[in-house]
């Protein structure tokens, strides 16, 4: 029987490199913050408590997750990642293992670890260039050492299979190999791979479980190496997708910073964005060089190119774009056509409406059939307050109109092209506001001068 998990999560590092005001763990990748990913990672395995060590500008990260159930442990000092995880040994439950992740390597999956619970263990990845990680000493599948860049000889230096600083042990033998840690090294750092060498010659060694994939142990110093490891996220999602039967029709070009669920025949073009949670349904188009955000799109709805989504629903196959903006809570019903350079906010479409182009549609209820002119703007701001537009069933727009709110147009409603509206429009009249036309005479064009 596995003991309960503990997972210990180092995220105490300065971040020099990054050149950046925020904390290292706290730039994002694929839509989250690098610490984002390993938490998620921690919490998949089902553990019985997660131990956050922190650190240098550490008001962030306890900031960024304060609603999340964890331990804070600080390490006020940076000696090492052995001191690191001696500040969270207060937290260990004998009973327990204790697994040990980085905030800045969010790259290991559940696949790489969920299998391994109960087990002493050490990831290893084997490197064509392992320069600057430290290198397994090992015999057969145990773990003699783990030597660190700077202190290996060349010998060393030449084994190519590396520590991805991940290890798990069981709590009460962690605790005891931390204690006897030194910092007599070039560093005079307390290495956490020194726990490997102190367990081996207890009798305890690790065991080495090598990654099938080896780009999973890379972290973040610097901006350079954060585009690298959101490149790997992007393929490794991409292909995920591909696999399922979305048709990525430029996969490179394609960025999914977040969750996408998809049906069956989804095409994506060239160049979109994903962000935070889509969820698309059977036969979805989606256009190119688009935003689609934290939304919900209907079976046979079509995004034309170069449109912004941002928590919008669609309940049906309608066509939206190009050029189209829809800001959060809009809802599109089936059938309707939102045109280029049309923006909506906060309204609701009824079937089969119809915003063709330049239009603002905000704070409204539009019912079915309704066409709406180029030009019309929904007046739904004072200065200080927002107000409902109504339009009922089968009322039609002229273009250029103003709708001034609170307003109600009537069912079956024409409004007069180049009306402004600041009354109730009845059902089934022509309702329009226009000056008188005349001519000037006399009247000159100007000149230039």
């Amino acid at each position: 029987m596995n003991k309960p998990l503990h997972v210990v999560i180092l995220a105490a590092g300065a971040g020099t490199r990054m050149q950046s005001n925020k904390l290292k763990v706290l730039h994002q990748l694929a839509g989250l913050a690098m610490v984002d990913h390993v938490l998620q990672l921690a919490q998949s395995l089902k553990p019985v408590q997660i131990t956050m060590v922190f650190g240098h500008q550490g008001e962030q990260l306890i900031q960024h997750h304060q609603d999340q159930n964890v331990n804070w442990a600080e390490q006020k000092q940076q000696l090492g990642t052995g001191h690191a995880v001696q500040q969270a040994v207060k937290f260990f439950n004998e009973d327990e293992d204790v697994l040990v992740l980085y905030g800045d390597a969010p790259l290991v999956q559940n696949k790489d670890l969920a299998n391994l619970q109960g087990q002493q263990f050490v990831l290893t990845a084997n490197l064509a260039e392992p320069t600057g990680y430290g290198r397994i000493i090992r015999s057969g599948k145990y773990i003699d050492a783990i030597v660190e860049q700077k202190d290996a000889n060349p010998k060393q230096l030449a084994i190519q299979e590396i520590n991805s600083g991940i290890i798990q042990a069981p709590a009460k033998k962690l605790k005891l190999w931390l204690n006897q840690l030194s910092n007599n090294n070039q560093q005079q750092e307390y290495y956490l791979t020194d726990v490997i060498g102190l367990a081996a010659k207890d009798g305890s060694p690790f065991i080495a479980v090598q990654l099938d994939d080896a780009d999973a142990v890379k972290g973040a110093n610097d901006m350079a190496q954060l585009a690298e490891l959101e490149d790997i996220m992007q393929q490794r999602r991409r292909h995920e997708q591909m696999k399922k039967g979305v048709h990525l029709i430029h996969p490179q070009s394609v960025d999914i910073r977040g969750l996408l669920t998809c049906g069956k025949d989804v095409v994506v073009d060239k160049g979109v964005i994903f962000e935070g949670n889509n969820q698309l349904g059977n036969d979805v188009h989606i256009g190119a060089y688009s935003v689609i955000k934290n939304c919900k799109l209907a079976s046979g709805t079509v995004i034309e190119p170069h449109s912004m989504l941002d928590q919008v629903v669609t309940t049906g196959a309608c066509q939206i774009g190009p050029f189209a903006r829809l800001r959060p809570g809009t809802k599109v019903a089936d059938g309707c056509k939102i045109g280029n350079f049309v923006e909506i906010k906060k309204t609701q479409l009824g079937s089969n409406s119809k915003a063709s182009h330049l239009s603002y549609l905000g704070d409204a209820i539009i019912g079915k059939d309704v066409n709406i002119g180029a030009g019309t703007i929904t007046c739904n701001y004072d200065g200080v307050n927002k107000f409902t537009t109504e339009i009922k069933d089968g009322a039609f727009i002229g273009s250029d109109s103003q709708l001034v709110a609170p307003v109600v147009i009537g069912t079956n409603a024409t409004i007069g092209a180049g009306s402004t509206i600041t009354k109730d429009a009845p059902d089934e009249q022509l309702t329009l506001s226009r000056s008188r036309q005349r001519s000037v005479e006399h009247w000159q064009k100007p000149r230039k001068k």
